[in-house]
């Protein structure tokens, strides 16, 4: 049994911040995932709109690249993204003090809105992360990258 077949690729995946910058450095799972998209429509690719600013923040850049891929899906923060991002970081800046960073994690509560489910996504939509931590206790699915050696 080969690894595709094993572990087939998931119907859609969201890519958070760290996913995106994993894609514009070239990583070879994120890489196969878009190409996976391109080549077969049923396979969608999102990217959170403040997850690509969050990644492009950190290395200038990554936006346009990924932007211009196809088969990759940026989603806007349209009213009830930011509805429910406002609410994750309110409840979320009243259970603890100290965030990761000291700061809201605004990139993470839009990734969380879209993996979370939905009508369309009954399941959810898993996301791909190299902190798989960041999401602990959310209910959503994670895949991690694997790190190119």
């Amino acid at each position: 049994m080969t690894g595709e077949e094993r572990y087939p690729l998931p119907r859609a995946v969201v890519f958070d911040d760290t996913a995106a910058l994993a894609l514009g450095a070239g990583n070879v799972m994120a890489s196969r995932l878009v190409v996976e998209a391109e080549k077969d429509p049923a396979l969608r690719v999102y990217i959170p709109a403040l997850s690509l600013a969050a990644a492009e923040r950190e290395r200038a850049g990554v936006a346009e690249h990924v932007g211009a891929l196809p088969s990759v899906a940026i989603e806007g923060l349209d009213f009830a993204a930011a509805a429910a991002v406002g609410k994750r970081l309110r409840v979320a800046g009243d259970g603890d003090d100290e965030g990761d960073k000291g700061e809201a994690d605004w990139s993470g509560a839009h990734v969380l809105h879209l993996a979370l489910p939905t009508v369309e996504w009954p399941r959810g939509r898993p996301v791909l992360t190299r902190t798989p931590t960041r999401y602990r206790g959310t209910g959503i699915r994670t895949i991690r990258i694997v790190e190119q050696s």
